[in-house]
C-alpha cells in the first residue's frame, strides 16, 4: 500500500467498515475487504514497491538447494592451512546454504551488486532488466531485499557489510538498508571519486561511486579496536622532506624558490654566489610551507606545518571546551604566558583540559605560545605520534583493473582495482577472520584477502559465491584465484609470486522434495556441509566422517593405521563404546548438526 496520511487512511477505514456492514452476509466480499483493510492497517516507514518472485525461489518450493563438490577444481597449495571456498550458481541458494553452516560467523560481507543501469548488467529470472523496463527498480529491490535479509543473518555480532554502489540505484539501497539493518546501524557512506567522469553526461558529470557501509550491530563493532583508520597517506613524505630541510640549518645556500626564479639566466657559479642565505629555522620552516601549499595533500596533512628546533614536525590544535556546555570551573585557569609572564586569554567555555593536565603539557613543552600574551595557546601534535587517522568520506583512485586482468589473460568488464578493495578491506576491518562476497565477479576479493594475507601476516579465509553466466565462475573467478595462489597462468607461464593457500570449488545442486527416500538423498550431500562450516577437507585420514557404528568400529579396530587425526565428524546416530571414547580422546569430536537439512527433512514427515 503506497504511503497515505492518517486522515486519508481514517476516511477509507471508515469507508470499508460501512461496506463490511452492508455485505456481512457475503462472505466472499467480507474475506476482500478484510485483505484491503490489513493492506491500510501496515505501518511501513521506507520503500514501498511491487514485490516479484523470483524462479529460483519457485525452485525451492519443490526442490532443496544442495552442494556438490568439483574434486578436480580443488587447490591445496598450503597444507595444514584451512579452505577458502568458491561456491558456482545462484547466490541465493548458496546463501540459503550458508545460513545453515556460518549463521553469525561472517566478520566482512563485501559486495558489488548489479548497478541496475540497464546496460545488460542485471539478469532478472534469466532475462536482462533493461532501462525501459517500468519494474525495473522494484525487480531489483525484491532480488537485493532476499539476499541483504539472509546476510545480515550470516554476519557475526560485530560483523559489518560493504556495498559498493552507483547513482543508479543509490538512494534506494540505503534506505533499503535502514529497513534492513536499521538506520543506528549506518556507519556512514564512501565516496569514491574514480577521477573521470562516466559516460556521455548532459547535466552534472558523474565521476564518483559509493561505498555504503553497515554494521550488524554498532556498538558492538565500535568496540573493535584498530577500526576505520588508516595510515594518513602522505605523513611519510611530510616527515621526509622536513627531515631534508631541517639538514640546511647552519649551512649557506640558494633557498629554492630564488633558485628557480634565477634559473633562466643562466648566471654563473660566481654570480650566483650573491644569492647565497645562511639557513636558519625561520627559513626552513619558510621554504617548508611554501613546498606543503604546492602538495595534492589533505587539508589535515597541510595542517602538519611546521618544523621545530629539534627537526620534528608539529601542528597546533586548539584546547578549547568542545561541549557547548561549559566546562567546570578547575578548565577555567588561566596559562601564564612564558616571556611576558602575564595572562593568556581562556576560552569562553574553559579549556579542553582540567589544570593538572595543562601544567604537565606545559612542562613537556607541547602547548604553543603566541608571541605574547594575547594569543591563545595551542595545543602541540607532532605527526610522528599521529600517524593514523580516521577513514574520510572521500576516496580517491582513478586506477583501472584492465592491465592487471589482461596480464592474467581474463577478459571481465567493470572489474573493481585491486587497490580500491585492499583499501577498503584494510582500513575498515582490518583483521577479519572470514570474508564473504556474494556478487563475486572477477573474483578482485579473493585476490585482495590473498595479497592481505601476504603483506600483513594475516590468516583470513574467504568464501565467494558466483553463477556461471558466460562460463564467469570457471572461466574467470576460479582462473584468477588459481593463478594467484599458484604464481601461473593456466597456461603454465609465470605470473607472479604465488600466495599458497588452499581453495574448494562448490557447485549447487538439488534434491528433489519428492525422492522417496529424502534422507538418503540428503546424506550425499552432507560431507560438503562439513567441509564448509569447518573450511576442511574430509580427506580420511585427518579429518574423518564417521556416519554409522560399523564405521566407528572399523575405525577402532585400526586405529594404528590413523596417527595423524585432527578431528572426527560423527553422525547423532552414532553411540562410541567406552573403549572407542578411550581411543579417540586426544581427537576434537563434532556431532554433525541436525540444522543442515533439519527443516526439510521435517517438513515431509523425515528425520536423520
Amino acid at each position: 500500500m503506497t504511503n497515505l496520511s492518517q486522515e486519508k487512511r481514517k476516511r477509507m477505514l471508515a469507508f470499508l467498515n460501512t461496506l463490511k456492514e452492508n455485505n456481512k452476509d457475503d462472505d466472499k466480499t467480507l474475506i476482500a475487504i478484510n485483505e484491503i483493510e490489513n493492506a491500510l492497517n501496515e505501518k511501513k516507514y521506507g520503500l514501498v514497491w511491487e514485490k516479484h518472485e523470483e524462479a529460483v525461489d519457485v525452485k525451492m518450493r519443490t526442490h532443496i538447494p544442495v552442494f556438490t563438490e568439483d574434486k578436480d577444481r580443488e587447490i591445496m597449495a598450503a597444507p595444514g592451512e584451512p579452505y577458502n571456498f568458491l561456491l558456482e550458481g545462484d547466490n541465493l541458494h548458496s546463501l540459503r546454504l550458508l545460513e545453515k553452516t556460518h549463521r553469525g560467523k561472517i566478520d566482512v560481507i563485501y559486495i558489488d551488486p548489479p548497478y541496475n543501469r540497464g546496460e545488460n548488467d542485471f539478469v532478472y529470472d534469466d532475462n536482462y532488466v533493461d532501462k525501459d523496463d517500468t519494474f525495473k527498480h522494484s525487480k531489483w529491490l525484491s532480488f537485493m531485499f532476499e539476499r541483504l535479509t539472509l546476510a545480515r543473518i550470516l554476519l557475526s555480532k560485530h560483523g559489518i557489510i560493504i556495498i559498493n554502489i552507483d547513482e543508479h540505484e543509490q538512494n534506494n539501497l540505503s534506505i533499503l538498508m535502514n529497513q534492513i539493518f536499521g538506520e543506528q546501524n549506518n556507519l556512514g557512506e564512501i565516496i569514491w571519486n574514480k577521477g573521470n567522469p562516466k559516460g556521455d553526461a548532459k547535466a552534472i558529470s558523474t565521476m564518483h561511486e559509493t561505498i555504503i557501509c553497515y554494521a550488524k550491530n554498532k556498538e558492538e563493532f565500535q568496540s573493535l579496536s584498530g577500526i576505520c583508520i588508516r595510515k594518513k597517506i602522505n605523513a611519510e613524505s611530510i616527515i621526509k622532506k622536513a627531515n631534508s630541510l631541517y639538514k640546511k640549518i647552519g649551512k649557506s645556500l640558494i633557498p629554492d624558490d630564488v633558485k628557480k626564479a634565477i634559473k633562466p639566466f643562466g648566471y654563473s657559479k660566481e654570480i650566483q654566489k650573491d644569492f647565497y642565505v645562511k639557513y636558519d629555522l625561520e627559513l626552513v620552516n619558510k621554504e617548508f610551507q611554501n613546498w606543503l601549499s604546492n602538495q595534492n595533500f589533505s587539508g589535515g596533512e597541510k595542517a602538519y606545518k611546521y618544523i621545530d628546533d629539534k627537526g620534528r614536525v608539529y601542528r597546533g590544535v586548539s584546547m578549547a571546551w568542545p561541549n557547548k556546555k561549559t566546562a567546570p570551573a578547575d578548565y577555567f585557569v588561566p596559562l601564564v604566558h612564558p616571556f611576558t609572564g602575564k595572562k593568556c586569554p581562556v576560552p569562553s567555555r574553559g579549556w579542553r583540559y582540567p589544570s593538572t593536565t595543562m601544567k604537565k603539557l606545559k612542562d613537556q613543552g607541547l602547548i604553543i605560545f603566541g608571541e605574547d600574551e594575547t594569543k591563545q595557546p595551542e595545543h602541540k601534535y607532532y605527526l610522528d605520534e599521529n600517524l593514523f587517522e580516521n577513514v574520510p568520506s572521500i576516496y580517491f583512485n582513478a586506477s583501472s583493473a584492465d592491465n592487471m586482468l589482461k596480464d592474467l589473460d581474463i577478459s571481465f568488464e567493470n572489474a573493481k582495482p585491486i587497490s580500491e578493495a585492499k583499501y577498503i578491506l584494510s582500513t575498515l576491518f582490518p583483521n577479519p577472520k572470514i570474508v564473504l562476497d556474494f556478487f563475486a565477479g572477477s573474483g578482485t576479493t579473493a585476490q585482495a584477502v590473498l595479497e592481505l594475507n601476504k603483506e600483513n601476516k594475516l590468516d583470513c579465509k574467504f568464501i565467494l559465491c558466483t553463477n556461471n553466466q558466460n562460463n564467469i565462475c570457471t572461466n574467470i573467478t576460479y582462473k584468477r584465484i588459481k593463478t594467484i595462489i599458484t604464481g601461473e597462468r593456466m597456461d603454465g607461464s609465470e605470473y607472479s609470486d604465488k600466495i599458497p593457500a588452499n581453495l574448494k570449488y562448490y557447485r549447487t545442486d538439488f534434491v528433489s522434495k519428492d525422492e522417496e527416500f529424502l534422507s538418503d538423498a540428503l546424506l550425499e550431500h552432507v560431507a560438503e556441509m562439513i567441509q564448509l562450516e569447518h573450511g576442511v577437507k574430509l580427506d580420511g585420514k585427518q579429518y574423518i566422517m564417521v556416519m554409522s557404528d560399523e564405521e566407528a568400529d572399523k575405525l577402532a579396530a585400526n586405529w594404528d593405521e590413523y596417527p595423524d587425526v585432527k578431528a572426527l565428524y560423527v553422525s547423532g546416530n552414532v553411540l562410541f563404546t567406552t573403549e572407542q571414547e578411550r581411543l579417540f580422546k586426544d581427537v576434537e569430536v563434532y556431532i554433525i548438526p541436525d540444522y543442515y537439512f533439519d527443516f526439510e527433512l521435517r517438513e515431509v514427515g523425515e528425520s536423520w
